[in-house]
Parts: C-alpha cells; structure tokens; sequence
C-alpha cells in the first residue's frame, strides 16, 4: 500500500512538471513579431532604349515599410558625362518624405553628352533612409535614330474591268522611321481617269502618319471618258518630307460593247398587209470596244402577229461593226388597218437586251375591196330590175 502510494505522487509530480513547463511555450507564440522596417526603391522599366542624343525621364517609386522616412536621394554610380537631375513636384529635389507604409514618386531626369556614342549605360540610384537605405540598377541602350522611310504596298496591282468600272485598290502605307509625318497623296493617271483616295471612309490628299505605323489606303481610278480596252498603268507617290515612296498601279479595260438596233437609215417604220407575211430589214450596230458574242434576236407583237428572224442568233458582231437580219412580219387576219408597234429586241450573251420599237402601218387587202364593191353593184342592179318590173304593173 504504502509502495502504491509512492508510485502515484511520483506520477503526479512528473505530470505537473510537464504541464509547467509548456504554459510558458504557449504564451510565447500567441505574441506577434513586429515587422521590422524597410525601404523599398523601384521603377516599371528599369531597362530602356533609347535614340542617340535623346534624354529621357524614369519614373521611380519610394516605399517606407513600417516606419516614416525622410529620404535622400543620389546617384550611386553613372556613366561619364551623363547628367542626372531628380524632380518632384515640379521642381528640382534631393530627398523626399515617405509616410508609413505609403509611397512617393520621383523623376529621374536623365541627360546624355552630346558626344555620346551607341551602346549600353549601367545607372544605380541610391536612396538613402534616417538608418535604411536602398539602390536601384538602370540600364539604358542607346541606339541610332532610325532614319525616316515610307513603304508603300498592295497585294492586287492590276484590276480588270469594262470602260465604266471604278478600280479600287486596297493599299498599305507604312513609317518605317522614328520622326511622325506628314504624308502628301498624289497620282500620274493616263488620259480620261481620275484617282481619289480614302483613309478610315474620309476621302484624303493628305493624312498624318506617326513613327513605326502603318495605314490602310483605298486607291479609286474611276474612267469619267469612255476609254478604248488596253492597259493603262497609274502611279501613286506618297510623300512626307524628304522622303517618298511611289507604288505602280495597273488598270486593264477589257472592253464592252454597245449594241443598237434601227432600220436602214435609222428608220423604226414598216409597212404590212393583214394576214399576209411581209419582210422588214434591221440593222444591229456594235459602237463599243469590245465583240458582242451570241446576239440572240426576239420581238413582241400584237395578239395573233408571227413573227421570225434570219438569222435568229448572230454569232458575233465585231467592235465598230454591224449586222443585216431580215424580220418576216405577218399580220393577223383580221387586223383592222391601222398603225401598231412592234418590239425587237437583240440580246448579247453577256449583256442585255438592246430595243427598239418599230412603228408598222397595217392595210387590208384590195380583193376585199372589190369583193365588196361587186356586192355593193349586184345589190343596186337587183333592186333596179324590181322596181322597173313591178314599176309597170
């Protein structure tokens, strides 16, 4: 009993022993750890390239970690000749107050001698706290100015199409240098056309273009004559400045033809009796610039009128020439004399339809004029042997 009893005070001592020693080491993580104070110094684009002679502006900003800082700023290192200025608000500045966990900004002005060279210039900007201090690497490349040049392309420079069609051109028109322009159009177009050009759907002679972009240019070569089928080459000069770049164009007019259609001596009138064929003659005349091919001839006449061609088809009618068909018109049989029309019509297999309207004067036939005549006598005859037959009764 009296050894149970020694065992289980042992125990006990041994369990509070553990359990004082642990309450100190609980107590000890529940305090937080201050976070001690920095200075933090950066900029967006601490590595830039740059023109030959041009000075350029960092911006840099300043953040004071847990603690207000008046900081100093200076040039921990920079390349011979250069030199460095630090500006805020307006003026000219060597430090800069940064408030607790806030941050400030500054511009680093930097200027380079007017001898400066190409190549590559290491910076580091010190700024320097009441006990903190940070620095920051910049690197500049400094190349030469890229020297100003137009490129002036297009993926279609020849278009095809008839006397009347508008060519448009779609264009690309780039600055290949560093300096903005100002960029002049202009166009040698041959005889009987006109260039017209169009920028973002505004119609344009002239149009800034800045460095390094480029614009899409609508070119329009509208005949306002009408122009012989040929080619016809167009130049188109882009000039801003000193420099220029010109872009060889080419129209090619494939011709059309222009057909009419008249009697001989351009008489629209025919004459016909009722119910009996008569012939007529048309002429199908080609003023254009190119062939007419497959011209198919067709009319509209009166009800019960027939009407047909010799030849039906013209197989092709040349530029400047002409074609003779014969029209066989045949009146119907009781059509009362008088004037009517007739539509002829001559179809191109590639155009379409060419009218004219012919005036056709109709008589009726003689024999119904005798005819009636001898009936008109036999009827007077009749009545004049009755009434001297049953005159003398």
């Amino acid at each position: 009993m009296k050894r149970t009893l020694t065992i289980f005070a042992t125990l006990m001592i041994c369990i509070f022993a553990v359990l004082g020693s642990a309450s100190p080491a609980f107590a000890q993580d529940a305090t937080p750890t201050a976070t001690p104070p920095d200075l933090l110094l950066y900029t967006t684009y601490p590595s830039q390239v740059i023109e030959l002679g041009e000075a350029v502006t960092v911006k840099l900003t300043l953040r004071a970690v847990g603690k207000a800082q008046t900081v100093q700023m200076e040039m921990a290192e920079i390349p011979e000749g250069w030199t460095a200025t630090f500006r805020g608000g307006g003026r000219v500045i060597q430090a800069v107050y940064v408030g607790a966990d806030s941050s400030e900004t500054v511009d680093l002005n930097l200027t380079p001698p007017k001898d400066t060279s190409a190549g590559a210039y290491s910076f580091v900007v010190r700024a320097r706290g009441e006990d903190l201090k940070a620095e920051l690497p910049i690197t500049l490349t400094v190349q030469e100015k890229v020297p100003a040049s137009l490129t002036f392309k297009t993926d279609l420079p020849i278009l095809k199409g008839s006397p009347t069609t508008t060519f448009r051109y779609s264009t690309t028109l780039k600055n290949e240098g560093d300096e903005d322009l100002t960029v002049n159009l202009t166009a040698d177009t041959p005889s009987g056309f006109l260039a017209k050009f169009t920028v973002a759907g505004q119609e344009v002679t002239s149009f800034p273009l800045l460095a390094n972009q480029s614009k899409s240019i609508s070119i329009e070569i509208d005949p306002i004559v009408e122009v012989e089928a040929g080619r016809y080459p167009i130049t188109v000069y882009a000039n801003g400045g000193e420099v220029q770049a010109t872009l060889e164009l080419t129209a090619e007019v494939t011709g059309q033809h222009n057909l009419t259609v008249s009697g001989p001596d351009g008489r629209l009138s025919g004459r016909a009796n009722a119910g009996r064929e008569t012939t007529l003659q048309v002429i199908v005349t080609n003023s254009g610039t190119a062939a007419a091919q497959g011209v198919e001839m067709s009319a509209t006449a009166p009800t019960g009128w027939t009407v047909s061609f010799e030849p039906e088809v013209i197989a092709e009618i040349p530029a400047g020439g002409q074609a003779d068909v014969t029209v066989k018109l045949k009146p119907a049989e009781k059509a009362v004399a008088g004037d009517y029309v007739v539509t002829i019509r001559a179809r191109p297999a590639d155009g379409s339809n060419k009218v004219a309207d012919f005036r056709i004067t109709v008589t009726t036939s003689t024999l119904w004029g005798v005819v009636g005549i001898a009936v008109i006598a036999i009827a007077v005859g009749v009545v004049a042997l009755a009434v001297t037959r049953f005159g003398r009764r």
